[in-house]
């Protein structure tokens, strides 16, 4: 199952995903270090992350996959939204100082393809920051939030994805230690519970957080990839057939 950008964005809007969002935002001010004249891309559903961390960037897009949809970002100004299939990024190579994965990893079509593809647009050094549904967690048993849709990765599947694609992890974070209940009297106690878990339950958050870095000094066979999708637009008009067309010019 794959979240519509339309379940994300009320998902956000309601007081769950609030906290959630909350919650998520103090576990990247943990792994996230400053850069100067940062380059910064959000692939997946990452607008709620970019507003906070993206205002001392120089530039910031936001990339959201065909299959999820697209909506405009920022709501004032010029719109930095792309719809995007994550395995050919629309970047130069070595032109991205850090990109940020939420809500895009779990549902990928193939992972390993989409970092390596991650590893091509970022510049040498580049930082890679990834949140996913945690295998353990509460939150990936129940589809009334977007963690429930997906793969949930484990620390252990996900390091190993990382070496394979050439990146090295440097920084881990957990998030979403409160249960993912929608009555009121236990979301009143969701700080409590989230201090509470870091401290006594931490394998069982809701999403893992990683921080990773791009890996120079290992070679890469160069493959030519076709990509397996072709995404039409959905408004384009439909021109006649070729058969059609003959006969016309026939007439």
């Amino acid at each position: 199952m794959y979240s519509d950008i339309v379940d994300l964005r009320s998902f956000y809007s309601t007081t769950l995903g609030r906290l959630a969002e909350r919650s998520i935002a103090m576990a990247l001010s943990s792994v996230w270090a400053g850069l100067p004249n940062e380059r910064l891309v959000g692939l997946g559903y990452a607008l709620p992350w970019l507003d906070r961390f993206g205002t001392e960037a120089e530039r910031v897009f936001a990339f959201m996959p065909a299959s999820q949809g697209a909506i405009n970002w920022p709501p004032n100004g010029p719109s930095a939204t792309a719809l995007v299939f994550d395995e050919e990024l629309p970047l130069f190579d070595s032109s991205i100082d850090r990109m940020l994965l939420v809500h895009a990893l779990e549902h990928a079509e193939n992972p390993r393809e989409t970092l390596m593809e991650i590893w091509r647009v970022l510049a040498p050094g580049g930082r890679l920051i990834i949140v996913v549904p945690n295998r353990r967690g509460v939150w990936a048993r129940f589809e009334h939030t977007p963690f429930g849709t997906g793969r949930p990765w484990s620390r252990g599947q996900l390091t190993t994805l990382l070496r394979e694609t050439n990146f090295t992890p440097s920084a881990w974070s957990e998030a979403l230690l409160f249960p993912p209940s929608r009555k009121r009297w236990v979301l009143r106690f969701h700080q409590i519970l989230e201090r509470s878990g870091r401290r006594f339950w931490p394998m069982f958050c809701g999403v893992l957080i990683v921080e990773a870095q791009k890996r120079l000094y290992q070679g890469l066979p160069v493959a030519q990839r076709a990509s397996r999708r072709v995404f039409v637009p959905v408004l384009a008009p439909q021109g006649a057939s070729a058969a059609r067309e003959g006969d016309l010019t026939q007439r």
